[in-house]
């Protein structure tokens, strides 16, 4: 039978690959370390666990909720915002409580894509930032993800050349999986572009916590202007520890949101109302939470690039998020992120994301999750390091099936 439409327009999930030798990595008793789903391993704080309990007891809330958020939930965005980046947000009209960043996206996808509109979108990224709007007909023009004077001249061919203009400009800093962060300058040349060319600007800061070094990385809609033109992404998964909580953000221009919001509308009853509780009493907290998660991340980071390092696998810093993002080794690279990746988990019992996941300009290079404690890390450097040392010996006749010529 044909694949239907909208499926054939979706790539094979690489990442699905690297899962399936995992999963029979340990069936057959591996002790697989596992750096490949950002899935955030911290527990979500007591304090609004012990909220969602208190708030589960009482069956009124047991109800269908509401779609676009309490308003106590949207009003404690609204001053985060205020408070986090000097951002005035309205909560009735420019703040809307999504399933995760990710569901926020593929909606708004939605709600301002028509078949055949173009969409300017960064390689590599993270996947929902193209497949939300092929999925809906899109088509995808891809643009640099460096937040420098190099992004622009690229960005300016593909308005040129693209036919039908575009329509959207996705922007994700600090970025998964590059870890790239941008500045306030560099936001405002996005919003004078985006406005000379007339375009809807797509923001991506679900990491905006999660950063390493004295400066906090920017919101866009602290330019002046931007809220014109802009609906920015946040999440709960990462800032709290709450992955599987399912609780986001889309904020920004009210027209914008307000379509986001009449499309949710027809799809979902919102999240479960204890669930928005708690995360109304996260956001109103006095935000050592965020403080405690950074500083474990960090440290975490700080491990695994000097043990990685000694192994004989550099990889840089990463200024923000809990992802590094790091070229393969020279001696493994013709092989391609994928086949490196599947090596990792045969030989050296480690997971790791293949960069040809969030795009092919990331096909050199794998994306490592911070998401198991410094003994962990340390193990998988260890692990690096007896599978680098016997590689000439072991793996003189592997050839990728997609090695590049």
């Amino acid at each position: 039978m044909e694949e239907f439409h909208k499926v054939r327009r979706l790539p094979p999930y690489v990442f699905e690959q690297v899962n399936r030798l995992k999963a029979a990595a340990r069936a057959g008793g591996a002790d697989i370390i596992d750096l490949g789903m950002g899935n955030p391993d911290l527990p979500t704080p007591q304090a609004i666990v012990d909220k969602l309990c208190e708030v589960v007891r009482d069956p009124r809330t047991h109800r269908y909720s509401s779609s676009k958020g309490i308003p106590g939930l949207r009003r404690a965005q609204a001053a985060y915002y205020a408070r986090r980046f000097g951002v005035k947000l309205n909560p009735d009209t420019q703040v809307v409580a999504t399933l995760g960043s990710k569901e926020g996206f593929a909606n708004m996808a939605q709600a301002i894509t028509a078949p055949g509109d173009v969409v300017l979108c960064p390689n590599p990224t993270y996947p929902i930032h193209a497949f939300g709007f092929l999925m809906t007909g899109g088509v995808i023009r891809s643009i640099s993800v460096e937040p420098d004077d190099s992004f622009f001249p690229p960005l300016e061919r593909a308005i040129r050349h693209s036919i039908p203009k575009p329509i959207a400009l996705i922007i994700n800093y600090p970025s998964n999986p590059t870890a790239h962060v941008a500045s306030l300058d560099f936001y405002k040349e996005v919003v004078a572009f985006a406005k000379k060319h007339e375009l809807v600007i797509l923001s991506d800061l679900a990491y905006a916590e999660i950063y390493f070094g004295d400066v906090p990385p920017p919101s866009v809609l602290e330019v002046p202007g931007a809220m014109d033109c802009t609906v920015e992404f946040t999440s709960m998964s990462k800032t709290f520890s709450m992955p599987g909580w399912r609780m986001g953000f889309a904020v920004g221009n009210d027209r914008l949101i307000a379509a986001l919001t009449r499309v949710k509308s027809y799809l979902d009853y919102g999240a479960f109302t204890p669930i928005q509780v708690a995360a109304t009493h996260a956001l109103n907290g006095d935000g050592s939470d965020i403080a405690e998660v950074r500083a474990i991340y960090k440290r975490r980071r700080d491990v695994m690039v000097e043990a990685f390092a000694k192994a004989g696998f550099e990889v840089p810093p990463p200024e923000a998020t809990m992802f590094a993002w790091a070229k393969i080794p020279e001696k493994f690279r013709h092989l391609g992120s994928l086949e490196f990746s599947k090596l990792l988990v045969e030989k050296a019992d480690i997971a790791v994301a293949p960069g040809i996941g969030f795009g092919e300009q990331g096909d050199d290079y794998v994306r490592i999750a911070l998401v198991e404690n410094e003994h962990r890390l340390r193990q998988a450097a260890r692990n690096l390091k007896r599978f680098f040392s016997s590689a000439d010996d072991t793996l003189h006749n592997v050839i990728s099936l997609n090695a590049r010529r």
